[in-house]
């Protein structure tokens, strides 16, 4: 800056006052604070593992994918309908008959953490189809859920337990929860009506594949309260995570799932063997510990394409 210049600036400044000095520096201060700041480091998402809370879809839902809930007659089994059992510390009663349920109260939703675990009654958990959990409607059973804050209303299939909080009277799953329009807020005020099908007849059964291995895996006896617990155990956080591939009465079975599962994957394949309630000693294939989910998802799709069954995610 010349001479000439320098002497402007200062009979500039004369000109204005220190009190109007003053208040051009607070103007100044004020910008510099306001300013968008970088970050130091970057931000990284931890992934779906190390999540302390659930969440949705990390994917565009296409709701047009969604399948419409048809209430049929089913027959129950034991799977899922124990009574009583008891999760962190409360008992629970199924009821017999859900004929004339109403209840109103909140309604909460699940979504990724347990996207692909087993539900109460042993079916693999589907975010994006329209399902629920209760914690004493028969499984499986049929309700009619309206959000009471926006009058929107959707057929749901019940096939789990829970919700274990406090208040809650139900739990969607994800898409249910979008689909009634509360996905973005956690929870809603609903009511919950039971919907009887007719049951004048029985579906016939389906008939299901043979399975490409020697000797059919054996379904592990899962509990209630296991798959309560576990599901107890998603929400808090603990354990890891790992796929089990397949549970067999027949330990040579079970190794020779895990050669062709080691020829799949870089991750460890074990075999963790225990005891189910009917006495029943079962060889369980399990794979892990899980630490990204596009690699699960492959794997999943790997181990289908190989037909060996449809594996779920269990925590250890």
């Amino acid at each position: 800056m010349s001479a000439a210049n320098l002497i402007d600036c200062e009979h500039a400044l004369r000109r204005i006052g220190p009190r109007a000095l003053t208040w051009l520096l607070v103007l100044l201060l004020g910008a510099c604070a306001s300013a968008p700041q970088r970050a130091s480091t970057p931000q990284t998402n931890s992934g779906r593992y190390q999540m302390a809370q659930d969440s949705g879809a990390l994917e565009y839902l296409d709701l047009s994918r969604v399948n419409d809930v048809v209430p049929r007659p089913e027959l129950r089994t034991a799977a899922g309908n124990k009574s009583p059992y008891s999760v962190n510390g409360r008992t629970y009663h199924v009821l017999r008959d859900e004929s004339g349920y109403s209840e109103t109260g909140l309604a909460s939703w699940y979504g990724r953490k347990f996207h692909g675990h087993l539900t109460s009654n042993g079916e693999v958990y589907d975010m994006f189809q329209v399902s629920a959990a209760h914690t004493s409607l028969p499984i499986p059973s049929y309700v009619r859920v309206t959000n009471l804050d926006n009058g929107k209303s959707i057929l749901a299939r019940v096939n789990d337990r829970g919700p274990f909080h406090q208040g809650r009277v139900i739990d969607m799953s994800y898409a249910g929860a979008v689909l009634l329009g509360y996905a973005d807020r956690g929870t809603a005020r609903v009511r919950v009506e039971a919907v009887l099908p007719g049951r004048d007849a029985l579906p016939a059964p389906i008939p299901t594949p043979a399975p490409a291995v020697a000797v059919a895996p054996v379904i592990a006896d899962n509990t209630v309260e296991a798959l309560a617990n576990e599901r107890a155990r998603i929400e808090q956080g603990e354990g890891q995570e790992y796929l089990q591939v397949g549970a067999f009465a027949n330990l040579d079975s079970a190794q020779g799932l895990v050669a062709r599962m080691q020829g799949m994957t870089p991750l460890e394949v074990f075999i963790h063997t225990d005891t189910a309630s009917n006495g029943t000693v079962l060889h369980k294939v399990r794979v892990g510990p899980l630490l990204d989910e596009a690699q699960a998802n492959q794997l999943v799709d790997n181990v289908k394409s190989a037909r060996l069954g449809t594996p779920f995610r269990v925590r250890i």
